[in-house]
């Protein structure tokens, strides 16, 4: 099986950098190729590519601003390896990564794959912060790669594998962002195939991001959860509106509190008490137990008000989702 590695990118020539540095020191040993798709970016990354040439089996490409779920595709149409991986700018690669893929596949082939990720200890605390608001258990319960006790595991676009037969059947991802990862493995769940989350094959995401654009990013999460609900009605879970459920329960706390019943506040005190011990114990490091509060405060008030806009104009409202959210989608 001949593997090809689709990386997407968007004026973060410096984030291609340190990726395809930690693809060239990957210990598998045959050969595997490298496709990077350029998407309209003004700051581009081809000298950095052309640095890696000699190392690596690369080709770039570059193309017209779509989004990234078009230039997915766009890199899968033209590589010529029979199993896509499909990898974030932002993410590096440990030097066994590809070589835990192979193994997986060898044991329990399956057509479609997803990895967790995890925290470099050269991340900032706030990266480290993030990270564990977006993975630990207590906050996502999983769903971001971090459990294997999923009924069905969604696989996410930052550390994704597909079978070119797969992309083939299914056409790849859509034009929704973000949404594209969960609409794609969604459709190919209803073409028979399955997905299932590799946990040796992480990666290390960096997130870049900070905290006003961590909140744009869980808001449009939020905004996205809604329309694939609709889409597919059968894949909606009560779960998926935990967060909202949260932010009514803390109001409703806060107004309790002030008529003297401090009761379910304390419960809210004794959640996020829980959550900066964990936070501590896995990152030995008390400052990002704080920051692991605000990053999970910020993650439940942006995923949960995003839901429940989008809940309100796509179900009560029944605007059509690209009406209710042009900014969600790309026109291919």
């Amino acid at each position: 099986m001949r593997y090809s590695f689709i990386i997407p990118i968007y004026n973060r020539p410096d984030e291609m950098d340190e990726l395809l540095d930690s693809l060239s020191r990957q210990s598998y040993a045959s050969d595997f190729e490298v496709v990077v798709v350029e998407d309209g970016s003004k700051v581009d990354c081809k000298q950095v590519v052309a640095k890696y040439e000699g190392q690596l089996n690369i080709r770039y490409f570059y193309k017209a601003n779509s989004g990234p779920g078009d230039s997915r595709n766009y890199g899968m149409q033209r590589a010529t390896g029979d199993y896509f991986i499909i990898l974030d700018s932002d993410c590096l690669l440990p030097q066994g990564y590809l070589a835990a893929v192979d193994a997986q596949l060898k044991r329990e082939y399956v057509s479609c794959f997803g990895g967790p990720d995890k925290a470099l200890d050269s991340f900032t605390a706030i990266q480290k912060a993030i990270n564990f608001s977006m993975t630990s258990f207590f906050t996502t319960g999983g769903v971001r790669g971090g459990s294997e006790k999923l009924e069905k595991f969604q696989p996410r676009s930052f550390n994704m594998g597909i079978s070119k037969e797969a992309f083939e059947r299914s056409g790849g991802f859509g034009n929704i962002h973000p949404g594209e990862d969960p609409d794609l493995t969604i459709r190919l769940w209803n073409l028979g195939y399955e997905t299932k989350l590799f946990a040796d094959a992480y990666v290390f995401h960096k997130r870049r991001i900070d905290w006003n654009r961590f909140y744009i990013q869980v808001n449009k999460f939020g905004k996205a959860r809604p329309i694939l609900n609709a889409r597919y009605p059968q894949y909606a879970k009560a779960t998926f509106w935990f967060p909202t459920l949260f932010l009514v329960g803390a109001v409703a706390g806060l107004l309790f509190a002030l008529l003297g019943f401090p009761h379910l506040l304390g419960l809210y005190g004794l959640y996020f008490a829980g959550l900066f011990l964990v936070a501590v114990w896995s990152e030995k490091n008390i400052l990002i137990g704080f920051l692991a509060i605000l990053a999970t405060i910020i993650q439940f008030y942006g995923y949960g008000t995003g839901f429940a806009i989008s809940y309100y104009r796509i179900f009560v409202v029944k605007l059509k989702p690209e009406i209710a959210f042009p900014e969600l989608f790309f026109k291919n």
